[in-house]
């Protein structure tokens, strides 16, 4: 137990504020070096999240590149370069001979949004490749693990035979409804863990500057896209995570191409637009608890706040303590922090599939920003349950699926 301390220690180390010459994105890269370290020594604490991770990217290893062309479905562009999804929460209309339109079911997944027909099952794979193999080369050094990360990268956002367009025009269409929603964006959130992961292979020496200028072109156009089209618009003024992840998205995009100007003016948006809004004085994000799934989107959406903190850091601005009315992203951890350890039953709050661990990532941020006993206590909890949790490998970035 002891040693288990010792290591949420070192994960919870480094200051508030890093450093500009910190090239890294979310990742706290100052800290993974000093765990590659503690790996590389056979840390028994570490282990089994590394080993959880090599055994991903190993297999991450033989699959084939990832293409938005791949899908079976087009969008209503025609062009099989626009990424495609549906919404997972609906489903064909049972009182229609057509099913469509179709109809709502909160919390409930549509298992065929989640096939290969469409792009939403094949983004997220292609994150979680590029995320296990950036993470397995920096802490191995093994080169294999990078230049397979490097050919699934220039599929997805180089190769004019297979790279996406720049747009999610067509995210989370509603079948007989709409063709795509300003809701979709959040589809590319996973892409700030492949920014973070081309941020963390250049870092380790394994990309140049410039391959990495043409990752940095497609993040810009992106963002342009986010920032100027209606469905961008759209999302930006949601009043739940979704908003949040945008702004996430927004903030971080804008720190990896250098538009420091831009991050700063949507980390103050968030702070008035989303966190002040979102939070009430208890710390409950009252927008999440009322989903059927309300633990799991209390912890979705602290993924997104955590980020933003991070991001705080990195342009010099405290979100980590800010406060408008008694309103305050510390309260909102501390809300979570005291359902660690206790049953279901503890959580006075619909939720069809109540899953501790998920709160792990929010956990480490929150022990990492605050360095308070009652945070780093939740975290071990975790952490001793959970041992070969991702999180444990990525500080400064949290991972709530």
């Amino acid at each position: 137990m002891k040693h288990q301390w010792l290591v949420i220690a070192a994960l919870i180390s480094a200051p508030v504020f890093a450093q500009s010459a910190d090239v890294c994105l979310t990742y706290d890269c100052q800290q993974m070096q000093e765990m590659k370290a503690k790996i590389q020594q056979g840390d028994s604490t570490l282990l089994p999240a590394w080993l959880q991770v090599k055994e991903q990217a190993d297999k991450a290893l033989e699959h084939s590149p990832y293409s938005v062309t791949e899908k079976k479905l087009l969008p209503a562009s025609g062009d099989k370069h626009d990424y495609y999804s549906f919404g997972p929460y609906w489903w064909p209309n049972p009182d229609s001979k057509t099913t469509l339109p179709y109809i709502r079911k909160d919390g409930e997944i549509n298992p065929s949004s989640k096939t290969d027909d469409t792009d939403s099952k094949r983004m997220v794979q292609f994150s979680d490749d590029i995320r296990v193999l950036a993470l397995a080369a920096f802490y191995s050094g093994d080169t294999r693990y990078a230049e397979k990360a490097k050919s699934q990268l220039s599929a997805w956002f180089i190769n004019p035979a297979t790279r996406m367009n720049p747009n999610l025009n067509y995210a989370q269409a509603i079948p007989g409804i709409v063709n795509g929603r300003g809701i979709g964006i959040i589809d590319t959130r996973v892409l700030i863990d492949v920014a973070d992961s081309i941020a963390l292979l250049q870092q380790a020496g394994f990309l140049s500057g410039k391959e990495v200028e043409g990752y940095k072109k497609w993040y810009a156009d992106y963002t342009h896209w986010l920032l100027t089209s209606a469905n961008g618009q759209e999302e930006a003024n949601w009043y739940n995570n979704h908003g949040a992840w945008y702004d996430a998205q927004v903030t971080a995009f804008s720190l990896f191409t250098g538009n420091v100007n831009q991050a700063h003016q949507q980390i103050e948006t968030f702070k008035y637009r989303h966190l002040a809004a979102q939070v009430n004085s208890k710390g409950e994000l009252t927008a999440e608890l009322e989903r059927t799934r309300s633990f799991h989107y209390s912890n979705f959406a602290l993924a997104a706040y955590a980020r933003m903190g991070r991001y705080g850091e990195q342009a010099n601005d405290d979100l980590w303590n800010f406060e408008l009315d008694g309103r305050t992203m510390k309260s909102a951890f501390a809300f979570v922090s005291q359902q660690t350890g206790k049953p279901a039953a503890d959580w006075h709050y619909k939720d069809i599939k109540f899953t501790p661990h998920e709160a792990l990532g929010p956990m480490l941020a929150a022990a990492r920003a605050w360095k308070e006993e009652s945070f780093r206590q939740s975290a071990g909890l975790l952490i001793k349950d959970n041992p070969k949790d991702i999180n444990i490998l990525t500080p400064g970035s949290v991972l709530v699926k």
